[in-house]
């Protein structure tokens, strides 16, 4: 629900909204048969910017780090609605982390396949990609909560993306 509020906020319309209700579904409850159904019940675009919003569509998944880079590139040849569905997704997320970790602190890096350096270098590097196109209400308020979320962290942001995946490649590696 909150998505679908943000991506109405950011100017989307009722076809975004209801993406934005399932953006997760096809990775979190089906795969490809889930996206046949929303298009036929929602129709194609609905289903293409589901689809766009989706980082596997495989069960079992890609390993975490290799479905996070693989859409970051995707992220990067999306059209309009896809982005402001995703960016919307995104900034209720970091919203929800920075809120977390203010109230559990550094305990709330237990429960992301990414950790804390693989989870703060993926928002970083998403919201990296969102800047590099023209802003939007959105993608404005995804740099502040992202600047919110660093500062919280005390995560510096020069070269924090670089830095932060070179430190989570290596401690997957290290597992």
């Amino acid at each position: 629900m909150a998505v679908a509020a943000l991506v109405l906020e950011g100017g989307g319309d009722e076809d975004l909204a209801i993406a934005g209700l399932l953006h997760d579904v096809v990775e979190d409850c089906g795969g490809m048969p889930r996206l046949r159904e929303i298009r036929k019940m929602f129709g194609a675009r609905v289903a293409k910017v589901v689809e766009g919003c989706t980082d596997s569509f495989s069960d079992p998944k890609l390993p975490w780090l290799v479905r996070k880079n693989e859409y970051l590139q995707r992220l990067k040849h999306e059209d309009a609605d896809t982005r402001l569905v995703s960016a919307s997704d995104k900034l209720h997320n970091v919203r929800t982390v920075t809120a977390d970790y203010r109230q559990q602190g550094e305990s709330i890096w237990k429960r992301f396949s990414g950790g804390r350096d693989g989870t703060l270098w993926y928002y970083r590097a998403l919201n990296d990609e969102f800047q590099r196109r023209k802003g939007n209400r959105i993608t404005r308020e995804l740099a502040v909560a992202m600047q919110q979320l660093e500062k919280v962290t005390g995560v510096k942001p020069s070269g924090t993306a670089q830095k932060l995946l070179s430190r989570a490649v290596q401690a997957k590696r290290g597992r």
